[in-house]
């Protein structure tokens, strides 16, 4: 049997822009990925703790160390920049191998969207 499981989070990141006019997406900052164990491409559910709303799209990297935090598209309307959001991705895996599986969970500064070291 495979069920459906977190894969990565990233917790409390700032809205950094948002950009209507833009292929939707998410511009997320290239080490937040990278601690998050995220890639390009990937789909991701985007919860915005301000308003409520829950959206789905896919990865484009943003600028190392940039902070970067962009929906793009559609997506730029159900969030404002400020905007708190939580950012996760799941997998798909066999149930005995997900009862140990750790995902990849990350808590940036809201403030920076940098990696609290």
């Amino acid at each position: 049997m495979m069920i459906e499981v977190l894969k990565s989070k990233i917790h409390r990141v700032k809205v950094t822009q948002a950009n209507l006019n833009y292929v939707g997406s998410i511009t997320i900052d290239e080490d937040l990925m990278d601690a998050a164990n995220m890639i390009e491409g990937e789909k991701v559910q985007v919860l915005d703790i301000d308003n409520g709303e829950r959206l789905e799209t896919y990865i484009i990297k943003g600028e190392r160390g940039s902070g970067a935090i962009c929906l793009n598209g559609a997506a730029a309307r159900k969030v404002a920049v400020g905007d708190l959001v939580i950012i996760v991705s799941y997998a798909l895996m066999d149930f005995e191998e997900a009862k140990s599986f750790k995902p990849s969970v990350i808590f940036p500064d809201s403030a920076t969207n940098h990696l609290v070291k």
